[in-house]
């Protein structure tokens, strides 16, 4: 089966909802696409249209989304894209979603610091809350 596999650069748009299911722990939050082009005339950048993707974490990917992301922070998502289209109330609507394989923060718009997870480690299919980063945490002193 061929399958389409994008890569979006966006901005976190919703919190990471975390569940623990019964096949796993999974995850998903709105992914804010924003096109940017150069206007020829007015010599400018312009935003486009913005789109917004559904994107699903599973696993070990899905815990890790959950202590990492933050709403309005550059993302980079990497994943199957699937179309659904549906009727409701006699409108039809489609919705994008995107089956993430990797998500990453965008460093072209900022740092971060990289924590390896251990194998095994039960803390793995539980949210953790962010920790500050050095910078912040010196701040708040």
């Amino acid at each position: 089966m061929n399958e389409t596999l994008v890569t979006l650069v966006g901005n976190a748009a919703t919190p990471v909802d975390f569940r623990e299911t019964a096949t796993g722990p999974t995850a998903r939050f709105r992914l804010a696409v924003t096109p940017r082009r150069w206007d020829r005339e007015q010599q400018i950048w312009t935003d486009g249209r913005t789109g917004f993707y559904t994107v699903w974490a599973r696993r070990t990917l899905a815990a890790n989304l959950s202590g990492s992301v933050s709403v309005g922070e550059p993302l980079l998502v990497h994943g199957r894209l699937k179309v659904r289209e549906e009727e409701r109330d006699g409108v039809w609507k489609t919705s994008v979603d995107v089956e993430a394989l990797a998500v990453g923060h965008d460093l072209t718009r900022g740092t971060a610091a990289f924590r390896r997870v251990v194998r095994g480690d039960p803390t793995l299919t539980a949210p953790t809350h962010r920790q500050k980063p050095a910078t912040e945490m010196a701040s708040v002193s």
